[in-house]
């Protein structure tokens, strides 16, 4: 169910201490989740996780990452800004290409890190902007439907990323030519699997796709990435996916493909964001607004811009009221921001203790993929974001945007002054 390990009492002060609306996140909560995690394959010597940065790109949170032992998984030239300025380069870097502008592979050549491709055009782009490294990581995708014959996850012939299976061949013959010399296989098929089925099926894949193409090229398979896709429980039914089982089941397969006397000799590496962040951030906002008519609404001081998840794509995120925990749900809400856009609902229908204005609101599991995908529409400004330390302290790790932060890249002869 929604993580309510934190009090009310915390997000009281905290609202004390910073203006609504704000992101709050747990540094115990995120420290636990990546410890569970790496215990689930401790069983691989060269398991490493490479926190998605696009799910929470905040220095400060990923300093407690690389604290924990964890490397980055980058996708834009800010990105991997952002982990140089932190120290981070070389293995302890992933660089996952899509429709990547070519003097982005140049710089994450430059910084060392691992570098995975997206397609099989990206061979020449690369070669010409930074070379080809003696290991390469390609992003596969199998085509078709993927799922266990009891449920479809996911439909990866819709999807944008990754190879077919005949590139994988032809790709690595190629690259072999140029200089590889072992070759790691990525792929991300479904997303927000809350089950212990998927990762393992995941890793078969890998893993057959990976001995067979060995078998074809002759170079050694040197790790599987099964990036990201474990989900969380957003909704109060949903069952917290079992990272032990789930770490466990990838090893029973790996035996089963390489024996019992492989080792570690191929690595396996994740990506994940919203396992390791999701539960562990709320966005706090106040009830400014009620209205009456043909539904009864609430509005808060924050809106879409600061949470897109709902709006975009009709995503569930639980709300509680501060202080009302205990109260019955028995007034029916649409929970709404600001906006000039009717998306603009963080809950639509949705049964909650009566809400009076000035109430507390929390949206829960907003830890990943939340201020990340922030904008500005209708001069919205993105809001701050606040770490609630092991200490039980709170530092502010990013200020509330100004409206001078909005003005501030308008250019043109004749403009007034902002």
């Amino acid at each position: 169910m929604p993580n309510f390990s934190l009090g009310d009492d915390v997000f009281l002060r905290a609202a004390e201490l910073f203006p609504t609306p704000f992101y709050l996140y747990d540094e115990g909560g995120i420290r636990r989740a990546v410890r569970r995690l790496r215990k689930a394959f401790s069983w691989n010597a060269r398991y490493r996780e490479y926190f998605a940065v696009k799910a929470l790109p905040n220095p400060s949170i990923l300093r407690i990452m690389i604290e924990e032992g964890c490397g980055l998984d980058c996708s834009s030239a800010t990105e991997l800004e952002m982990a140089r300025r932190l120290g981070v380069g070389g293995d302890d870097l992933m660089f996952s290409a899509n429709a990547m502008p070519p003097e982005e592979f140049s710089l994450a050549r430059e910084m060392g890190a691992n570098i995975n491709l997206d397609d099989i055009s990206d061979i020449d782009t690369l070669l010409s902007h930074g070379g080809i490294p003696e290991t390469i990581c390609l992003r596969y995708n199998p085509g078709g439907l993927f799922g266990d014959g009891n449920a479809i996850m996911g439909s990866p012939k819709d999807s944008k990323f990754g190879w077919t299976r005949p590139q994988l061949s032809e790709g690595l013959a190629r690259m072999k030519a140029l200089g590889v010399k072992r070759f790691g296989l990525h792929a991300f098929l479904a997303s927000n699997m809350l089950g212990e089925v998927y990762y393992p099926l995941l890793a078969k894949l890998l893993y057959e796709t990976g001995k067979q193409l060995t078998e074809e090229c002759g170079l050694p398979l040197d790790f599987i990435n099964l990036s990201g896709g474990i989900g969380i429980p957003y909704r109060p039914e949903d069952r917290a996916a079992d990272i032990a089982l789930i770490g466990s089941r990838v090893q029973e397969d790996y035996l089963e493909s390489f024996g019992p006397s492989a080792g570690s000799a191929v690595g396996v590496k994740t990506e994940l964001g919203r396992y390791m962040t999701g539960p562990y951030g709320w966005l706090v906002a106040r009830a400014v607004h009620e209205k009456d008519t043909h539904k009864r609404y609430i509005g808060l001081d924050a809106c879409a811009v600061n949470l897109l998840r709902p709006a975009m794509y009709g995503a569930y995120h639980h709300i509680s009221v501060v202080g009302k925990r205990e109260a019955p749900a028995d007034t029916l809400y649409d929970v709404t921001g600001a906006l000039c856009e009717n998306n603009d609902k963080f809950a639509i229908d949705r049964l909650l203790p009566r809400i009076e204005r000035g109430d507390l609101v929390l949206i829960h599991d907003a830890g990943a993929h939340g201020f990340a995908m922030g904008n500005q529409y209708n001069g919205r400004l993105r809001s701050a974001e606040v770490l609630y330390t092991e200490r039980g302290e709170y530092r502010l790790i990013r200020r509330a945007e100004t409206q001078q932060d909005y003005f501030a890249t308008l250019v043109g002869e004749g403009l007034p002054e902002f």
